[in-house]
């Protein structure tokens, strides 16, 4: 599903996780490093005048990188592990053993950001409890193929059920919220199979994308103790600046759209529903919010409409919660003027 209109857990407490950027040592440890980008450049660093200019290494500060720890990895000794695997790319494949030399314009860079991502993706939800005590939400290794689309553009295909990231300007691998969003297509069709098949329903699933994007950045940026210095509700930061004016955004999840605002288009749609879920985040607080908003996605039709998916989410607030978590997230659908809730 292609993600923009036309131009438009806590993990374990086991864990090793190296906090240091690029300009520091990396930390002792016997899990393999990689650079990657602390979700994105810009909203690292706040700097919104920072270009793409043909992937050149100098475009972006050293300061935007971190080294983290490559989890859940396999003995192959390339980017395939428990959650995520690297099926093609463009130029060599990634090296685990190199990944802590690679930088933005080394084709391996894209692929580590994506191994990275997705696994990060994931492992937040299972620290939230999804495949454990709630059902499994995408927990299976991941396809990814890097590269692989000749256009600025990234997308889930159910026929493979794999993604596939382009490239032109910033490259889409290259910023995690894009790793993400493309990975929420993914979680959406593994709880239910061909979800998306009409226009509520696909909007849904584009907001849902945005939303996980900007949940799973936020908790990486806690958890690793990043700087966020640019606006969280903004989505996409680094890879709109080469299709959007400053502050760059691919969109948003804090609109003032209501359901009166439909234009018919997926992505733009979408950011009613997104706006919803950012606001139950602010209401019940992250981990509550994004275990009742997952949890309930498993009981949507493949077809939803925003009205029977608010009505399923404000009955698993109410199953999981009680009353008062409920109240609060119809409160949130009723802001958007959703028919019937």
């Amino acid at each position: 599903m292609a993600r923009r209109t036309p131009r438009g857990l806590l993990a374990a407490a086991t864990v090793t996780v190296a906090l240091a950027t690029l300009a520091a040592p990396a930390s002792a440890s016997a899990d393999p490093q990689a650079r990657v980008f602390m979700v994105n450049p810009v909203q690292s660093s706040g700097d919104q005048t920072l270009v793409d200019a043909k992937d050149s290494a100098t475009s972006v500060p050293a300061g935007a990188y971190a080294t983290a720890t490559l989890r859940n990895l396999d003995s192959s000794g390339g980017l395939s592990g428990k959650w995520a695997y690297i099926r093609s790319d463009t130029g060599a494949s990634a090296k685990v053993a190199d990944a802590g030399g690679y930088a933005r314009d080394d084709d391996q860079f894209e692929q580590v950001m994506a191994y990275f991502w997705v696994n990060e993706a994931q492992e937040y939800l299972q620290s939230l409890g999804f495949g454990t005590e709630l059902p499994g939400a995408n927990d299976r290794a991941q396809p990814v193929r890097i590269n692989q689309w000749g256009a600025d553009n990234s997308f889930f295909t159910d026929k493979k059920a794999e993604i596939r990231f382009g490239k032109g300007g910033v490259d889409d691998a290259e910023d995690a919220e894009v790793v993400v969003h493309e990975y929420g297509h993914a979680v959406h069709h593994a709880q239910v199979p061909g979800f998306g098949t009409s226009l509520e329903a696909g909007s849904i699933g584009e907001a849902w994308g945005d939303y996980l994007a900007v949940s799973v950045g936020a908790h990486a940026d806690a958890k690793y103790g990043w700087p966020a210095k640019a606006d969280i509700a903004c989505v996409a930061d680094w890879d709109a600046v080469s299709y959007s004016d400053a502050p760059h955004c691919l969109r948003r999840v804090d609109s003032d759209k209501t359901y009166a605002d439909k234009v018919g288009e997926v992505h733009a749609d979408g950011e009613i529903w997104s706006r919803a879920l950012f606001d139950i985040r602010g209401s019940l607080g992250a981990r509550t919010a994004d275990r009742i908003i997952v949890n309930a996605q498993f009981g949507f039709a493949p077809d939803t409409s925003f009205k029977d998916a608010a009505l399923t989410t404000i009955a698993t607030a109410q199953k999981m919660y009680g009353k008062s978590a409920a109240d609060a997230v119809r409160k949130a659908f009723q802001a958007r003027e959703i028919p019937g809730v």
